[in-house]
C-alpha cells in the first residue's frame, strides 16, 4: 500500500495526478480549496479503488498544515508528497504579491517539512515540487508568480542534493502552459498548450525515473534558455513584449 499526499488536488494538474495514481494499492490524502470539486475528485478516485481522505485546507496556514500532515503520516506513513497547490496572480500590488508568496512559497514549505523529519527517520520518501518554466526567468507580466516559481525550482533542486544521502528523492516539475481553469482565463495564444492528461503522464514518468528536473515542453525550455543568455538590454526588450496573463 502506497500513501501519496497531493495538495491543490481539486483542479488542474493536481486533480489529474490524483486520478492517475488512484488504484486499489494506493491511499490518497488530498486537499484543496473548493469543496464541491474536492468531493468530486475524492469520489472518482474512490471508484477506481483507492482509499481516499480529503480536507479543505489553506496551505499557507502553517499550524493547520503541520497538524494535518503529521496526522495522516501517523495513520499511515507517507511515501510521496506532491506540493502542487499554487496561484497565478499577476497583479503587481502588495496584496497580490503577499498572497502569491503565501501560497506558492509558504504553502510548499508548509506541505513538505512536517513529513520530512519522519521520512528521514525511515530513510524513505519522495517529495515532488510543482514549479513552472516561468521560474527560469523574471516575467514582467507576472512578477510575483515567476519569482515564487523560481524559489520552488531552486529550493527543490537544493533539497534534492541535501536529502539524497538520507534516502529521500526530490523531483521538481516545471511545466509550460497546461490547460486548466487558470489558463482558460488567458486571452492570448499560449504556445505549446498541453492538456492535463498528457502533462500528468509526463510528470509521473519523471517521478518514476527519479528525474531531478521534469521540464516540458522542451521547445519552450530552449526558448527560455536562449532568452537567459542574451545581452540584458535585448532580453529586456523581448520580455516586455510578452503578453500579460489574466
Amino acid at each position: 500500500m502506497r500513501h501519496i499526499l497531493i495538495t491543490g488536488a481539486s483542479s488542474g494538474i493536481g486533480r489529474q495526478l490524483a486520478l492517475d495514481y488512484a488504484n486499489p494499492n494506493t491511499t490518497l490524502s488530498l486537499c484543496g480549496r473548493d469543496k464541491n470539486r474536492l468531493d468530486e475528485i475524492t469520489h472518482q478516485c474512490t471508484e477506481k479503488g483507492a482509499h481516499v481522505t480529503s480536507k479543505i485546507i489553506d496551505v499557507s496556514n502553517r499550524s493547520a498544515m503541520q497538524e494535518w500532515v503529521l496526522a495522516i503520516d501517523n495513520a499511515l506513513p507517507l511515501d510521496m508528497i506532491i506540493a502542487n497547490a499554487g496561484v497565478g496572480l499577476t497583479a503587481t500590488g502588495y496584496e497580490a504579491a503577499e498572497q502569491t508568496f503565501a501560497i506558492n512559497i509558504d504553502g510548499v514549505v508548509n506541505t513538505i517539512h512536517p513529513a520530512l523529519t519522519k521520512m528521514e527517520e525511515r530513510s524513505h520518501g519522495q517529495v515532488v515540487l510543482i514549479s513552472s518554466v516561468a521560474g527560469y526567468i523574471g516575467l514582467p507580466s507576472a512578477p510575483a508568480y515567476s519569482a515564487s516559481k523560481n524559489f520552488v525550482r531552486s529550493y527543490g533542486e537544493a533539497l534534492r542534493g541535501k536529502l539524497a544521502s538520507k534516502g529521500i528523492q526530490v523531483n521538481v516539475a516545471c511545466p509550460g502552459f497546461v490547460k486548466s481553469r487558470l489558463t482558460d482565463q488567458n486571452k492570448f495564444r499560449m504556445p505549446f498548450l498541453m492538456n492535463t492528461n498528457k502533462a500528468a503522464k509526463i510528470i509521473i514518468n519523471g517521478i518514476d525515473k527519479n528525474k531531478g528536473r521534469i521540464v516540458f515542453p522542451w521547445p519552450m525550455l530552449i526558448g527560455i534558455k536562449i532568452l537567459s543568455i542574451l545581452p540584458y538590454p535585448l532580453y529586456e526588450m523581448i520580455v516586455k513584449k510578452l503578453p500579460n496573463k489574466s
